[in-house]
């Protein structure tokens, strides 16, 4: 039996077909474009003089922000490094001050000093009457000036 084509894609027979996808695609026949679509086509392959400048302008201003923001990123890691450096060197302080108060403070001898300014000195207790207790209610500062007995 031999083979015969039909505009239907059933084939009679019993062997399969050799597809050749190349030769059907060259034989394909192409479809027109409209006017307006070649048209349409063709404006989308060149870009206006406007158009460039507007991308222009925007990748300048994106390189622009891009600067000033890694720019701002580095200035904000050396401000942190540069207060971490500072916040250390006042523990350093306050460490050597307390260090040096305590020193001091356990270095006075107040009976000595006691000695000094009632046997050098002629200091005396204070008597009964001396003593005048003031309350003060505000924050502020209170100045006392006693007149000479």
């Amino acid at each position: 039996m031999a083979q015969r084509r039909r505009t239907s894609t059933y084939i009679y027979g019993n062997t399969a077909r050799n597809l050749d996808i190349r030769r059907q695609i060259n034989e394909e026949p192409r479809r027109q474009l409209s006017h307006e679509a070649r048209k349409n086509r063709e404006k989308a392959h060149h870009m206006s003089l406007g158009y460039v400048v507007f991308l222009i302008g925007a990748l300048a201003v994106c390189a622009f922000i891009l600067i000033n923001y890694v720019q701002m990123q580095s200035e904000l890691t050396n401000k942190t490094k540069e207060v971490a450096k500072l916040e250390s060197r006042l523990n350093t302080l306050k460490l050597e001050n307390d260090e040096n108060y305590n020193r001091i403070t356990s270095s006075i001898d107040l009976e000595e000093i006691k000695r000094v300014a009632i046997g050098e000195l002629g200091m005396t207790y204070a008597r009964e009457g001396q003593i005048i207790t003031y309350s003060n209610a505000g924050n502020d500062y209170m100045r006392y000036v006693a007149a000479e007995d």
